[in-house]
């Protein structure tokens, strides 16, 4: 699957329309696909990811994507336009001119001599944007999984916060789904309470309703259970949680606390306390709070020994970042479906 190559964007971002209410910028980009991420070290991919956009659709508060992508001249660009309005990054979308083109030259004519296209391995979309936040980029992702099956001997692993994943699934041709690797973001299973801090994202029923059609009809599922708040019950939620996602079908099953960036774990105190979640809010300020000590490890270690009790090692995938002090504890916990990260994992 060939498109036409389009020359790259000359001088600034151009606004364009909008997506949910969003102003939509399409800016210049150099880089679609990474060849060596640190999500091999996730486990999500075996090193390749794809982001065919910079800043997303959807607004949730625990986002870490923004301080990542601050510092690009593109990004700063946008923000230079949007700043005399009182507007944030986490007010627009960024999407990339060509990026389906980028994607094919970065395969062929521009890919790296050590990039082995016809080893079996997976690659991951997206560490950026939601990869199927509406209809167009669902058909964007499903163009851009086409040309990845076409060019390389890669599957493709897919998460995403919408509903709309079986629609990518359709749009594929259906010699290569059983490469389509997909998942959707159940964290937080309550409907409410998932909306105070993820803005814009379909209702975790209906992602789940998703879930259970691609599995229904056969198709390659992996559970994602992230972000996981602090819970009265870390039993209670284990069970309810695998259940929704029917563990048994999933192929793995991934697991975080709030992974705390910028102001992330603000951002999300704030979201559930105006939705009127303060039992939630208190609970999260208890273990992240400026008298927390030791309760985020607790927190932590909590939601990995409810969710190690009832997932095989093998299919658990526990994302933990270790320092100093844990380090010793998380490593021993490897062999039950711990994957550590951070500088100091192994």
């Amino acid at each position: 699957m060939k498109p036409s190559i389009l020359p790259p964007v000359q001088g600034s971002p151009c606004g364009k329309c909008n997506m949910a209410g969003k102003q939509v910028f399409e800016i210049d980009t150099q880089e679609v696909i990474i060849f060596e991420s640190a999500f091999a070290h996730k486990l999500l991919s075996d090193g390749p990811t794809f982001s065919l956009g910079t800043t997303c659709v959807y607004k949730c508060a625990f986002c870490y994507v923004i301080p990542m992508i601050l510092k690009q001249t593109a990004v700063q660009g946008v923000l230079k336009e949007i700043r005399p309005d009182g507007r944030t990054l986490e007010d627009v979308v960024i999407r990339r001119h060509g990026a389906l083109d980028r994607l094919y030259q970065m395969l062929t004519i521009e890919k790296p001599k050590w990039v082995n296209l016809r080893k079996k391995q997976v690659v991951f979309t997206s560490p950026l944007v939601d990869a199927a936040a509406n209809m167009e980029l669902a058909r964007e992702t499903a163009a851009a999984c086409e040309m990845i099956f076409e060019l390389t001997n890669w599957d493709v692993r897919v998460l995403s916060k919408s509903s709309l994943l079986p629609k990518v699934v359709e749009m594929v041709p259906e010699k290569f789904r059983q490469r389509l690797i997909m998942g959707v973001s159940t964290g937080t299973l309550d409907d409410g309470l998932a909306q105070s801090f993820e803005i814009g994202t379909a209702l975790v029923s209906k992602r789940l309703t998703s879930l259970y059609k691609m599995q229904d009809e056969g198709h390659r599922t992996f559970g994602m259970l992230c972000p996981i708040l602090p819970q009265a019950d870390y039993d209670a939620y284990a069970e309810q949680a695998l259940k929704a996602i029917r563990v048994d079908r999933c192929e793995h099953v991934w697991a975080e606390v709030l992974n705390v960036r910028g102001d992330s774990f603000d951002a999300t105190c704030k979201a559930l306390m105006a939705c009127g979640f303060k039992e939630e809010a208190d609970r999260l300020n208890k273990v992240f709070g400026l008298k927390a000590g030791d309760a985020w490890e607790k927190y932590s270690r909590a939601i990995f020994e409810a969710l190690a009790k009832r997932v095989p090692a093998g299919k658990l995938r526990f994302m933990q970042y270790v320092n100093p002090k844990n380090l010793q504890w998380w490593a021993k916990q490897r062999s039950r479906g711990a994957v550590l990260l951070g500088t100091l994992a192994p």
